[in-house]
């Protein structure tokens, strides 16, 4: 009868190991991509930009700043810097999943009124829409 050492055992298992190990690396990305990636400014929607530098500004790390639009505009957020962003309404009203750079977030405003918001991650960026 044929025996194996737990040293040979551990030798010929050593390359599925790595094949198994290779196959998860690359098969899989850990990259985040935002839900907004793939989401274009609808026509007709007003563009707020998260400048380069933003993480560092207050109310100039959204241009433009302040805004005002009508009732059932869609406001589109363009991340123009190099770090993620979340815009979101300070009473919580709407908020935006992380916005990679190169992406956006559309949020339409279906009611009037002032939405005063800041960035998520970076809570000194803040800016105000004015819907009427």
């Amino acid at each position: 009868m044929f025996m194996l050492t737990t040293r040979t055992m551990c030798y010929r298992l050593i390359p599925v190991f790595l094949a198994g190990l290779c196959l998860t690396a690359c098969g899989k990305s850990n990259t985040y991509t935002s839900p907004s990636t793939t989401t274009p400014a609808p026509a007709g929607s007003t563009t707020v930009m998260m400048v380069s530098g933003a993480s560092t500004l207050s109310s100039t790390a959204f241009s433009p700043n302040p805004i005002s639009v009508s009732v059932g505009t869609t406001v589109s957020w363009l991340n123009n810097d190099n770090t993620a962003h979340a815009p979101a309404a300070n009473n919580g009203v709407w908020t935006s999943p992380s916005i990679a750079p190169s992406s956006r977030f559309n949020q339409t405003f279906t009611t009037a009124g002032s939405f005063p918001y800041h960035c998520t991650i970076h809570p000194g960026m803040v800016g105000t829409i004015t819907v009427q």
